[in-house]
């Protein structure tokens, strides 16, 4: 039985590194694509395309570059995004438009290419992602929650437009996990300790805990699951912290 091509948007990032070395281990056949392409052949992934996401045209190139060398994926994972934080009356209109971009029209580029190989093929898995922001009010975050819910929206209607194709959506909404991205929020001990704190279970996420569930949510173990947005944020956005002494 021949092993499932998986195709991760945003590969070089914290996630999606993790994302692919989990999928490649499990020896499946993993490419994806950045804007600034990498060398990944040390997690064993088949090629990495240079593309830039924020771009219908580029992207609808790209996976079609993807399913002649690889065929059409069984999965394809979103790990594209950013962290932006600013209150909305002091955010600008790029700014504005650049959180926008990149973390909502992205998804929607990937998840039209993505649902017009897999819904000939009757069969695929989606995953994107969105944040516990989208569904918890935080401060200085009306950008991203705006973009993200937007996520959120496109996994639920999605899931419905496809399910009859066999093809199914999902997301993941994780809280504060340490990449590169977030690594202007956690320059001192004190925000490390603060933003840990926001979390009831007193830490701050990893890489590979959100790429497992996306695992897991690609694979057919979870072949009955469609149309859900997966918290994996500490208990944040589902319960109050205990104040915890000292």
């Amino acid at each position: 039985m021949s092993q499932p091509f998986y195709f991760i948007g945003g590969i070089t990032g914290g996630v999606g590194r993790e994302l692919a070395q989990r999928l490649a281990g499990s020896g499946a056949t993993v490419a994806g694509y950045a804007r600034n392409a990498e060398d990944l052949s040390d997690l064993g992934v088949e090629r990495v395309f240079e593309a830039d996401a924020r771009e219908s045209g580029a992207v609808t190139d790209v996976f079609k570059e993807a399913a002649a060398a690889f065929g059409t994926p069984a999965g394809y994972a979103h790990c594209v995004g950013s962290v932006f934080l600013k209150p909305v009356h002091t955010m600008k209109d790029d700014e504005w438009s650049e959180v926008i971009a990149t973390n909502l029209t992205t998804a929607f580029y990937a998840l039209r290419a993505a649902v017009s190989g897999m819904r000939r093929q009757k069969a695929g898995s989606i995953v994107l992602v969105s944040s516990v922001a989208a569904r918890f009010g935080l401060p200085s975050h009306e950008a991203i929650a705006a973009a993200k819910g937007g996520v959120e929206g496109l996994v639920r209607a999605a899931s419905a437009s496809y399910a009859n194709f066999g093809v199914r959506v999902n997301g993941v909404a994780p809280g504060l996990v340490e990449t590169a991205a977030t690594k202007h929020l956690l320059g001192s001990d004190q925000a490390r300790k603060m933003s840990a704190a926001m979390h009831p279970l007193g830490r701050i996420g990893s890489p590979g805990e959100v790429a497992s569930l996306m695992a897991w949510l690609l694979s057919e173990d979870a072949s009955w699951v469609s149309g859900q947005v997966w918290s994996i944020d500490g208990g944040m956005g589902g319960i109050l912290p205990k104040p915890r002494a000292g």
